[in-house]
């Protein structure tokens, strides 16, 4: 597979999360569904920084900067109510990861992390496409039907 190929696949399992963005409107970040602890703004942080996460360590993007707000708190803090700025860090991390895509060279190469053990690069890719996929399916929920 081309690297091409590699990106046409992350960027169209991405549009679970893109076509979402269009319509999301400010108001719709402090929502949460039930119990859930993750509002709408949480989600969408979380997923730019795990994707820059992803750009750096596991694909060698080195001129990532991440400051990884979601996963340092553990939790929802509240604070992630700017649409503009969430909206400039999924940007941010489309930018990057893409970059890194279209730089490798071996997919076959086996990356190793606490959080999911040992996967070969194209593995890697799957996991952070359905990750992305994965919490934008959750906010599409809780942007319909949360408060």
């Amino acid at each position: 597979m081309s690297h091409n190929e590699f990106v046409f696949l992350w960027k169209e399992g991405r549009t679970r999360l893109t076509n979402q963005l269009a319509t999301i409107r400010p108001k719709d970040l402090t929502k949460k569904l039930g119990e859930s602890p993750n509002s709408a703004g949480f989600l969408i942080r979380h997923i730019a920084e795990v994707e820059l996460l992803f750009a750096k360590n596991i694909f060698g993007n080195r001129d990532v900067s991440v400051d990884a707000q979601t996963l340092k708190a553990g939790k929802d803090t509240g604070e992630w109510t700017d649409l503009e700025s969430l909206k400039s860090v999924v940007e941010e991390a489309e930018r990057q990861l893409q970059k890194a895509i279209e730089n490798q060279e071996d997919w076959d190469t086996v990356v190793e992390t606490k959080e999911f053990g040992k996967k070969t690069k194209a593995e890697a890719l799957g996991r952070i496409t359905t990750h992305t996929a994965y919490h934008a399916g959750q906010l599409a929920i809780v942007v319909k039907y949360g408060i």
